[in-house]
């Protein structure tokens, strides 16, 4: 693989993650496909194991508390490229909110699984969302 192939793809990968966070935060449950491959499998401790965009689309609007907002903050990503596959991980800063108000709720989070390039752009084929520390405000 070339370095510039390389560095496209590590790119798009960081670009993805952001994609996902932003997904998240402006409740965008309709795009969920633009982040996730179709046999994708989410691993967390509020929903188990899902399977399907279908399944994880409707835990995500089943999860919404009514005025609250949430922020998602990703850093120290690392990924492996192979070809077609990817493994990778990130921490994420997740700031619960309502309107105009400080945030009441904080955690910190490691998102880690692999990656598979789509026709449509790399997309998350399997993820695994571990708790590190939560604080209410």
């Amino acid at each position: 693989m070339s370095t510039d192939t390389l560095i496209a793809d590590r790119v798009e990968i960081a670009d993805l993650f952001a994609r996902f966070a932003r997904l998240l935060d402006d409740k965008r449950w309709e795009d969920a496909d633009t982040v996730f491959a179709d046999d994708v499998t989410v691993h967390s401790p509020r929903g188990g194991q899902l399977h399907g965009i279908d399944k994880i689309v409707d835990f995500m609007r089943r999860s919404e508390v009514e005025g609250q907002q949430a922020q998602h903050l990703t850093t120290d990503l690392l990924v492996e490229v192979n070809d077609d596959q990817a493994t990778a991980s990130a921490y994420s800063l997740v700031f619960y909110y309502r309107d105009g108000q400080a945030p009441h709720f904080t955690g910190g989070l490691r998102m880690a699984g692999s990656l598979v390039r789509t026709p449509a752009g790399w997309r998350f084929r399997e993820q695994r969302i571990t708790p590190a520390w939560t604080r209410e405000n």
